[in-house]
């Protein structure tokens, strides 16, 4: 038999019993309408936190702080380095970033920057007219805030002595201190190119309070809801000078050492092993590419999951399939013993049932991807807003939290498919081994 004859009877025969096909084919529709949307829905979540954590901090650097002794736990923490270590943890001594620290961090393969932040040891408000806030001080050894991917909302991102970037939640965060209970929130001021006042303060041995008066040129703003969006970025020699007259004294870095590193390394497969070398120099590290593949690891399980709700209803639907296609011999045994009385082969019958078995899984898998795609869609929306209320995220980092990917059509088309033409299996074998002398005969 030739194939576009196949094809032919196939269709023929489907379009005799179209109310049966499309009750078989409705089980299908909705098991893979159901694998389509719980794991677009799972799919579209993961990337969503996995973005918000982009968005908070880039995910090719690390944080390594000094050591201050103690214990270490091997493989522990948020470096995702280290393996298993006999006892379960190490006695480690007092660890000092120095400037030698440094140079030896930089000699390590695939890192691309090494940068101190240093916070600042002593503060005061930030003063605009009636208006003031506190915020967080830092310090950054790069002129060149590109080098943390430090996203900006205006201005530019690179600073010299005397100015400074600032964060959109400090700006939100000005109040009037003299202002009566019940009055609105003061509007932001605009700081770009201009110069604020800042009040330090530190006190004597005798309890005296000194102030220092300082002036600051702000030349950019930070986005909100970033990991500088509550800071006041600056050189780091303003900050060390800010340390040394809190301190009354100058500071050594290499007796001192630096609290905190910036390590920028080339690319994310590389983060983890690279955190793993600087905890086996004795420092501790933190990076956020752990949280990222724990959530990976926490969502594949969930798809996983999702995958397999949808995947018994599929497995109910090839019951029915199997069903429709035991029925269906059964009213045509007389027409198979034709066919095969005038020619066909076992292999021809055979070819013919399992195509009407494979083309019912066929349609409900196109079927049952578009309508899980819409749903996924029609729940995009309730989803996002729920999430993130559940996650303490804002919304608009939970948008898109459906998202299907073209490899999961095509697994579920091929999954439908599949499902039907092994539900056809055993009744298109049966049908192909009847005698045709005693299926001419049955009534």
């Amino acid at each position: 038999m030739r194939t576009i004859d196949l094809f032919r009877l196939i269709l023929d025969n489907l379009r005799r019993q179209k109310g049966r096909v499309a009750l078989t084919a409705l089980g299908v529709v909705i098991g893979t309408a159901s694998i389509v949307m719980l794991v677009s829905l799972a799919s579209g979540l993961q990337q969503s936190i996995i973005n918000q954590f982009t968005s908070m901090g880039s995910l090719t650097t690390l944080s390594v702080q000094m050591n201050y002794g103690g214990e270490m736990m091997g493989g522990g923490g948020m470096g995702g380095g280290g393996g298993p270590v006999e006892g379960g943890s190490v006695p480690t001594q007092i660890k000092k970033i120095t400037n030698a620290t440094i140079r030896e961090i930089e000699t390590i393969p695939n890192v691309s920057n090494v940068i101190v932040r240093l916070m600042a040891e002593t503060g005061g408000p930030l003063r605009v007219g009636k208006l003031e806030t506190y915020p967080g001080y830092m310090g950054i050894s790069v002129n060149d805030l590109g080098l943390l991917d430090i996203p900006m909302q205006e201005g530019t991102n690179i600073i010299k002595r005397g100015e400074a970037v600032i964060g959109a939640d400090v700006l939100k965060n000005f109040y009037n201190p003299y202002g009566h209970p019940g009055d609105p929130p003061p509007n932001p001021p605009d700081l770009l190119n201009k110069r604020v006042p800042i009040s330090l303060y530190k006190y004597t041995e005798d309890g005296e309070s000194i102030t220092r008066i300082v002036d600051v040129k702000i030349v950019g703003i930070v986005k909100e809801m970033t990991e500088y969006s509550w800071a006041m970025v600056m050189p780091m020699s303003d900050i060390e000078s800010w340390n040394e007259w809190n301190r009354g004294k100058r500071i050594n870095r290499n007796q001192e050492g630096y609290p905190e590193l910036i390590v920028k390394v080339d690319n994310m497969d590389s983060v983890l092993p690279v955190a793993d070398k600087i905890k086996a120099m004795g420092f501790m590290v933190y990076t956020q590419m752990e949280y990222v593949r724990q959530i990976q690891s926490t969502f594949t399980i969930m798809q996983i999951v999702f995958g397999g709700i949808g995947a018994i209803a599929l497995f109910v639907a090839a019951i029915g399939i199997a069903n429709t296609m035991t029925m269906a011999i059964l009213e045509r045994t007389h027409e198979i013993g034709l066919m095969k009385a005038v020619g066909a082969t076992n292999r021809d019958v055979l070819a013919i049932f399992l195509g009407e078995s494979a083309c019912i899984g066929l349609v409900g898998g196109v079927l049952g991807s578009a309508l899980g795609w819409g749903m996924s869609k029609f729940f995009d929306q309730i989803m996002g807003q729920a999430m993130s209320g559940f996650m303490y995220l804002p919304p608009e980092a939970m948008q898109d939290a459906a998202q299907t990917p073209v490899w999961l059509i095509i697994f579920a088309v091929a999954f439908a498919t599949l499902i039907g033409l092994l539900s056809g299996l055993y009744p298109s074998i049966r049908a192909a081994m009847m005698e045709p002398v005693e299926a001419l005969k049955y009534e």
